[in-house]
């Protein structure tokens, strides 16, 4: 495989919600390309990208998976992320090196909650993104109404690039309001022919290539000018404009696909090596001295790992992007997070399961490599002289926990390695042993993330454990009635201050009547809610705060 320059490297990472179409999409790319010669399909179970075992059980992408494919003399690095929110590790590490988000709506369900989940990240992280509506040859397909619920989540950024002029069944006609052509492909997908734009769809193509114009002038004072001037821009100055708008966040163009059919396709990836930012366009990565590394192919060589993957008679596999120089077989670097020498024995590009061997890589493009001795999710390698390390990752919270143990004695010590090695590959499974419970408790992102954790363990490491609910830390826990009570009294001149705090804490049952009376140092006080707050616990309990101040005037700050 030849060594592609940053120049003609595109990295793309492909998002939305979990039934969009993401992996069949990555695949008719591949296919375009000519780096497969038939098309998977996920019914199937034959995809480059879903080659896991689970990922064929459940049919949805559990692991995101770098492909890549070449178009026209350019290389697309595509990052196939899992669309359910369980698996958003996947997506997040994805997003740290991608430079452009490829976002992926169902035309029949238009924007779901996945589609709101990963846009915020793409904004969090203000990261290009694209908008593709796919699946537009479903006999229930909307692209109109998936259009208006893109823009009313999204903003008036969101604009148009293609509309399909034959939804559903049959479809393979779109207009490109861009090039202002119509682009009609054969059944199969493959070459379009392309036309002029029939009469009866020329005032509809001429609204949104108006507005194709003028949202691309904005993000360029010189395209301002030039549109001002001649109320109109040309294709280059459009794709000039474009570029700086994806770069800002100040566009969202808008395509059109059936992934399945490979229609749209061969459209899309001109788009992408044409008007896509390439690595030196964008931000650089802040490292820990508080600096920003820009993608520079001049630099010394540095590398940032954003994915480990652990597959048997492989080992683990590091997934890096090179974000400076160029790295080269046998080169030697630092781990800076460990601070061990590494030595990058061999270098692939993805390929899903399989990975094609390469002898060089330069910034802004994403390789692989293994037997490294030390070097994990996170990590950073550099050129000796550079004692810094990227800014990680920042994955989510965990939402949910629970305590696992071995159904046999005498497997605690294989358990934890397992724990340890399934870690290392997905950052967002937590494990915590707590001494005072005697347990040890994984958090994930949810009940059907940890589903998946077990599944590893019953038929990839063939040990058999069992989920327990955990333990109630005791010291977390009010077991009998406690009071508490003191007096302030202050007086220097002026207003004085004086009150008195008395607190009872005692156990909650559920459906017990709010407090009406209390004893407190033998005395009989009656008591007015004035404000009430439930509180639900992690662990499953609840704590109710009762406040029954009375009397005085007591800033609102002071009160819990």
């Amino acid at each position: 495989m030849k060594t592609y320059q940053t120049d003609q490297i595109r990295n793309i990472a492909l998002l939305g919600n979990t039934g969009s179409g993401k992996t069949t999409l990555a695949e008719a790319m591949l296919f375009e390309g000519g780096i497969i010669e038939r098309k998977g399909q996920v019914e199937r179970k034959n995809t480059v990208s879903d080659y896991n075992q689970i990922e064929h059980e459940t049919g949805s992408s559990v692991f995101s998976t770098v492909l890549y494919t070449e178009y026209q003399d350019k290389k697309i690095n595509i990052l196939d992320t899992p669309g359910l929110d369980d698996f958003i590790g996947g997506m997040v590490s994805s997003l740290k090196v991608a430079d452009t988000g490829i976002m992926l709506i169902n035309a029949q369900n238009g924007v779901e909650v996945g589609t709101e989940i990963h846009f915020r990240h793409t904004d969090a992280t203000n990261k290009p993104l694209v908008f593709v509506v796919n699946s537009l040859d479903h006999e229930k397909s909307h692209f109109e109404k998936a259009l208006e619920t893109t823009k009313e989540r999204f903003g008036n950024n969101v604009v148009v690039v293609q509309y399909p002029v034959n939804e559903g069944n049959g479809f393979n006609a779109i207009v490109d309001v861009l090039k202002m052509k119509l682009y009609t492909f054969p059944a199969d997908g493959g070459k379009p022919e392309i036309s002029d734009i029939p009469d009866n769809q020329k005032a509809k193509a001429e609204e949104y290539h108006n507005e194709l114009v003028e949202k691309a002038a904005e993000n360029d004072e010189a395209l301002m000018e030039l549109f001002f001037e001649k109320d109109t821009l040309d294709e280059d100055e459009m794709r000039k404009g474009i570029t700086a708008g994806l770069i800002q966040r100040g566009i969202f163009p808008l395509f059109c696909v059936s992934a399945k059919n490979n229609i749209g396709v061969s459209r899309l990836m001109e788009f992408i090596i044409n008007t896509f930012p390439v690595a030196t366009d964008m931000p650089g990565f802040k490292n820990s001295e508080g600096k920003e590394i820009k993608c520079d192919p001049k630099g010394p060589a540095s590398l940032f790992v954003f994915k480990t993957s652990i597959e048997e008679h492989v080992g683990e596999i590091n997934f890096f992007k090179v974000i400076r120089g160029e790295i080269t077989e046998g080169m030697d670097l630092v781990n800076n997070n460990t601070r061990t020498k590494e030595r990058l024995s061999q270098l692939f590009v993805g390929a899903g399961k399989k990975r094609n061997k390469v002898s060089k890589l330069v910034a802004g493009d994403i390789g692989a490599t293994v037997k490294l001795k030390s070097t994990k999710t996170n990590h950073t390698l550099n050129l000796p002289g550079q004692n810094w390390t990227y800014n990680e990752i920042v994955f989510p919270d965990p939402k949910y926990r629970t305590a696992i143990k071995t159904t046999s004695e005498g497997d605690e010590e294989k358990m934890g390695e397992i724990l340890q090695r399934i870690h290392e590959e997905d950052s967002t499974i937590i494990v915590e042993y707590s001494k005072e419970l005697k347990q040890i408790i994984v958090h994930g992102q949810g009940e059907h993330h940890l589903n998946i954790l077990k599944w590893h363990f019953d038929n990839v490491f063939k040990l058999d454990i069992q989920f327990v609910p955990p333990k109630i830390p005791y010291r977390e826990t009010i077991t009998k009635v406690a009071q508490a009570d003191y007096r302030h009294k202050k007086q220097s001149g002026g207003a004085g201050q004086f009150g008195e705090v008395r607190m009872v804490i005692e156990p909650y049952v559920e459906g017990m009547p709010d407090p009406v009376l209390y004893k407190v140092n033998g005395k009989e006080i009656k008591v007015s809610v004035r404000k009430k707050e439930e509180n639900d616990l992690e662990w499953g309990g609840k704590l109710v705060f009762y406040n029954c101040i009375v009397g005085g005037s007591i800033d609102t700050r002071f009160i819990p």
